[in-house]
């Protein structure tokens, strides 16, 4: 009876997880209409659901979680139970992301990744300096970016 248990508490956390709408979404969107820039939201059309589509300038924008997506920093830990599973989930979203990304190059799209430690954490990054990093990029031709939180020695 404890199985069914868990299983169902499992379920309900995992169920928890927001996949759009996350707060270091919220803030990137925020700080991005306050600069002026218009964006579409979770374009269905596109891999991945990109969180900001920025079609005027064939750019979008990930804003990923360093758990979910396996940043290599230091708000990502290998939780201690369940090894196997959580390192099959994680490496499908490793392996999704990178497909997701090769399409989106495929089809002429830029692609900005902004990492929640940019956001969060003690070794998070100016929001202005974010802001004005991510719209200068989307007003470029550079083909990607990558935002994250400062790197300590």
């Amino acid at each position: 009876m404890a199985d069914v248990h868990d299983k169902v508490t499992r379920s309900r956390n995992m169920s928890a997880i927001r996949a759009s709408d996350t707060r270091p979404e919220l803030i990137i969107r925020k700080a991005l209409w306050q600069a002026g820039l218009r964006y579409r939201l979770h374009v269905k059309a596109l891999p991945g659901r990109p969180d900001l589509v920025f079609p005027r300038y064939r750019a979008v924008v990930m804003v990923n979680g360093c758990f979910w997506h396996h940043h290599d920093c230091y708000l990502f830990k290998w939780p201690a139970s369940r090894e196997a599973f959580w390192r099959e989930k994680i490496t499908k979203n490793e392996l999704n992301d990178a497909r997701v990304l090769a399409v989106l190059r495929e089809m002429g799209w830029r692609v900005a990744y902004v990492w929640e430690c940019a956001l969060k954490g003690r070794n998070k990054l100016p929001l202005p300096e974010v802001t004005e990093t991510l719209g200068g990029w989307i007003r470029s031709d550079q083909d990607t970016l990558e935002i994250r939180g400062i790197k300590k020695a």
